[in-house]
């Protein structure tokens, strides 16, 4: 693959066919950990670690693995991934951790990775499928934690945890609850379909 292809594979998960905002995968995690900014940027790189790690691993192994077996067969592989990051969460991020909760180790059944395992880490360069994994991740991150940021900002009036002045005093509590991870998405999915027209995605 040239630079130019690898570059598109890279961005594409931003904007172009970003998991959350035009895809609408993932939506368990990205309603469920978004009350704060901190929370959707961990979970975010959680997953793109396990995105870019399963990836690789099946591109590697594609062509040794049975097509009666190839689904099962990825999702092992994604749950080794997901184990080996949720216990290093739990050692090295335990805050985290007990805040994300379950969303941890549902992320072996986040269609996400198996949907890129599927239709592109099996059919495709290890270089490649590295680059896609890498960019649909940090996509999903991009997403997540944007997401959480402006629900922290209206909902708790504060940015990762720092107050803001006013809103702090002043908070619109609808966005820290459930509802309003509904009407903040909304919003966003509107304004990042509208900047994919513009730009002709």
């Amino acid at each position: 693959m040239s630079s130019v292809t690898l570059t598109r594979e890279f961005t594409k998960g931003f904007l172009r066919e970003n998991p959350v905002f035009v895809l609408l995968l993932g939506m368990c995690p990205t309603l469920g950990v978004t009350s704060s900014a901190i929370n959707g940027l961990g979970m975010g790189l959680a997953t793109t670690a396990v995105l870019l790690g399963s990836n690789i691993v099946i591109a590697v192994v594609k062509d040794l693995i049975p097509d009666k077996v190839r689904i099962p067969a990825f999702i092992v592989i994604i749950a080794s991934f997901v184990t080996i990051i949720d216990l290093t969460m739990a050692a090295f991020l335990p805050p985290l951790h007990e805040q994300l909760g379950l969303f941890i180790p549902l992320i072996v059944v986040n269609c996400i990775i198996l949907g890129r395992a599927e239709a592109f880490a099996s059919r495709n360069t290890l270089v490649a499928s590295a680059v896609d994994g890498l960019g649909m991740g940090l996509g999903f991150a991009f997403a997540l934690t944007l997401l959480g940021a402006i629900r922290e900002f209206l909902g708790a009036g504060a940015i990762f945890g720092l107050p803001v002045p006013f809103l702090f005093d002043n908070p619109i509590l609808i966005f820290i609850m459930p509802p309003g991870a509904f009407i903040a998405l909304g919003f966003l999915i509107a304004v990042v379909n509208t900047l994919r027209e513009k730009a002709g995605a």
